[in-house]
Order: C-alpha cells, then structure tokens, then sequence
C-alpha cells in the first residue's frame, strides 16, 4: 500500500480511482464495509482503491485534550487498511486552512483535481468541509457536474448495535472487550516496540514488556488479561496493566505486559496486545509491597481466566 502524506505529494499517476473519505479510527466493521463497497467498484473500474484520511483528527484539533481517546495509532491504521484491501491513503494534515476549506473547495481541490476520483462511497452520516456543511446531496450534485458516481452505505449493525468507533470507546471505558470486540471485527489492541523500563518487574520475578503509549489518551485504563503475538508462532497469554503508575510516580502511561512463560529479551521487537478481559481499575497502593503482592494476585486471575476458557496455559499461581 502507498502513503501519500499531503495533497502536494499527489503526481498524475495517482489520478483516477475510487475513494472514501474518513478518520477510520479502529477500522472497525463499519469501516470494513465501505471498503468491501469500493473493492467492488475498483474491479468495475479497474482503478485502484484510495482512502482520504487526516493527521490529527479533526475532533483533536478542535477539542484538544477533551478530545475522545483514539482506538489505533496511525501506523496500525494503515496496516489494518492495507490488509482490507486498500492501495492509497491520502493523509491530509487537519489544520486551520483544512478547517476553513469549504465543502465545494474540499471536492474540487482533493476530489476531482486531486486523485481524479470515478466513484466515491461515504458512510450514511458523512458531513465534512467547513461548518460540517457538506454532504451526500451536495456531493451527488456535484458529482453529476464532475462525473463522478457517489454511493452511501446503510448504517452497519452487529447484534442491533450501529457500529461507530464512539460506541466502541463507550464499551472499552467499561470493560466490555467482548462486545467491542464485535464491532471491531478482532479484539481491540495496541501495538509497538518493546522498550527499556525501570526493572522494577524483573526484580520481582514478573518482567514486563513496556510499551510507550502513543495515543492522544487511551481508550482504557488498568490491569488486563491480554494475549501477546509477534515474539513466537501464535498468541502468547499473559497480563498487562496500562496506566501511570501512581504508587511509584509514574507521570507518563505505560504499558506493561508479563507474558507468561516465556524467557527472552524482546528489546526493539514489535509486538501487538490483544485486550481480552478487564481484571481491576489502577490502584495506588500505600507501598510497593503491597503493589508487588496485588501483581501475584493479577497473575493468577490472568491465569485462571485463560484456564476457564479452555486454555492450555492454566497453571496453578
């Protein structure tokens, strides 16, 4: 998959193509079925299938720290994109000259003389350019102008809930992994490289793998049984918590994942956190003792939920 950072990047061999328009964030079910749509039009076409996106979020730059917590970094966005089918991003930059462009101008600049789009498919709700003023109908009017063809897709359901990535924060803020993972398609997950932390874990015969957290905020905060893959064949079980760390002053998050049973330093190793199960809320705890003591109890309720869900991983804590 091509990245195209910027609209100034865009070269004649990028003209023509059939495209979407969205932050993506999660790349949820909802996501996957308008890129189901285009697939479908770029064999009609024979063009390549195009996704505009923008760097921050709109809502991040209106909002700014009160902005809703993303579901995936830009990376795992783009990764998740291409393994759905996509062959160009488009990132814009949101910034206020993108936030004062017209809906009019949006279409022209980016749409048509842009990458030439033949046929663009947007979700049901979709408003976009200045004041949020733009939308279907107005793309339908001006499409017909500069021939290019607009579908909408209906609203997507799973189980009788619409799938949007603000219903799955709202499940994640509560634990329910189950349910937004439903939405998602797959469990939710963070992804990164293994860096250097305090050692605090290995000296207390739990050593972590930490991860930087990259969001703008995290989508989730506590002590989790997660699954680790990309250190071996397969999925590896074991338990995280992401948080500040407050009962050794922590200031930045973190997450720290234990994998179980496994002896092998991943320093600069990629690897990618499946969130399963919510054990507990982070707690400040009046020592380090008793914080040492809380992980023994973490670790075996980790394990006992993987060993009652038929896991060959349960052993006795």
């Amino acid at each position: 998959m091509e990245l195209i950072r910027g609209s100034y990047n865009l070269l004649p061999r990028h003209h023509g193509c059939v495209a979407s328009i969205g932050n993506y964030d999660g790349v949820h079910r909802g996501h996957q079925a308008i890129i189901a749509q285009l697939l479908e039009h770029s064999r009609r076409f024979g063009d390549p299938v195009t996704v505009i996106t923008f760097e921050p979020h709109p809502q991040e730059y209106f909002a700014g720290a009160h902005a809703p917590p993303r579901l995936m970094r830009f990376r795992d966005k783009l990764e998740a994109l291409a393994a759905h089918g996509v062959d160009r991003v488009v990132c814009l930059r949101f910034d206020s000259g993108l936030a004062e462009t017209s809906a009019e101008e949006f279409v022209q600049r980016f749409l048509v003389d842009g990458i030439g789009v033949k046929h663009l498919v947007v979700g049901d709700d979709f408003r976009f350019g200045k004041g949020r003023r733009g939308d279907i109908e107005l793309l339908r009017r001006i499409g017909e102008r500069a021939a290019f063809d607009v579908t909408h897709t209906d609203t997507f359901y799973v189980a009788g809930e619409r799938v949007s990535s603000s219903r799955i924060r709202d499940h994640l803020a509560i634990g329910e992994f189950d349910a937004a993972s439903a939405l998602l398609g797959r469990p939710f997950q963070i992804a990164g490289r293994v860096i250097h932390g305090d050692k605090r874990g290995q000296q207390w015969g739990y050593p972590t793998a930490n991860l930087a957290i990259r969001f703008h905020r995290a989508p989730v905060e506590g002590v989790f049984a997660v699954e680790v893959d990309g250190l071996e064949d397969g999925s590896l079980p074991g338990v995280a918590s992401l948080g500040t760390r407050p009962t050794v002053d922590g200031k930045k998050p973190l997450l720290e994942v234990f994998v179980f049973d496994f002896d092998r330093r991943i320093y600069g190793e990629r690897i990618r956190v499946s969130f399963l199960h919510k054990l507990r809320d982070e707690v400040h705890y009046p020592s380090v003792d008793e914080l040492r003591m809380q992980i023994g109890r973490d670790v075996a309720a980790a394990r006992n939920y993987f060993g009652n869900r038929d896991s060959p991983y349960l052993l006795d804590p």
